[in-house]
């Protein structure tokens, strides 16, 4: 996990594959906690450090994670992302090209919580929310292919059962039906850049996520029109 922003409202980090944003069943130590630890001793804070979670990433998933250092951030934070003002760009690296190699995707998508799994749907199911991204490829290796996502709607698994979908299943995520899992655990899915106006000194801030070191990511940056460098 490495902090690639922060300030005294503010801090946006790295996650890294397997890591979770908040405690859950498995009882792992999370992201939060570890953070809320590595401040109280940086900062020498005597009390219990606040630390607020506006939004999350799923386990498997890599890249940008903000987290807020006040109430009053937290809140606003929180409102940017539920009223979509937050960009968020995904890169993921999948088995099968998207036909055609740019496009968007719209479904609706019901969630099973017991298999913790999101599947969609062409048409309005029961309890079924809208589901929409853009996608384009931004290059091709002899096996793989890098796409470009761009969220419109934040659902649960959205990328990955959307992509899965379409038969373009992301590499590594044998839930949606990959042929095998990565050697990190993970899926090749990493949430590459966030972009946002800040909630409280009202400038813009753009962080760009560097790339897990142990995927297939770096074979990409030889290609053309990959964002960013390899760091």
């Amino acid at each position: 996990m490495t902090i690639l922003y922060e300030d005294n409202h503010l801090m946006v980090v790295n996650k890294r594959v397997s890591d979770i944003v908040q405690g859950d069943i498995s009882g792992d130590a999370s992201l939060d906690v570890l953070l809320k630890e590595f401040i109280r001793v940086r900062d020498h804070k005597p009390g219990e450090v606040f630390l607020g979670i506006p939004h999350r990433l799923d386990r498997p998933v890599s890249g940008a994670v903000v987290f807020a250092k006040t109430s009053k951030a937290l809140s606003r934070m929180a409102a940017l992302f539920k009223e979509r003002e937050v960009e968020k760009i995904y890169h993921a690296i999948v088995e099968k090209c998207p036909q055609p190699e740019s496009g968007t995707l719209e479904h609706f998508i019901t969630r099973n919580t017991k298999q913790n799994k999101s599947y969609i749907h062409p048409n309005e199911v029961p309890d079924s929310k809208k589901a929409v991204l853009h996608y384009h490829k931004l290059a091709s290796s002899d096996h793989y292919h890098l796409l470009e996502i761009t969220l419109e709607t934040g659902r649960h698994h959205q990328i990955r059962a959307q992509l899965a979908g379409i038969g373009s299943v992301i590499k590594g995520d044998r839930k949606y039906g990959a042929k095998r899992t990565n050697k990190n655990g993970g899926i090749s899915l990493h949430a590459r850049k966030i972009s946002f106006i800040h909630p409280v000194k009202g400038e813009r801030v753009e962080v760009l996520a560097p790339y897990p070191k142990m995927d297939i990511f770096p074979v990409f940056f030889r290609k053309k029109d990959v964002i960013g460098s390899q760091a």
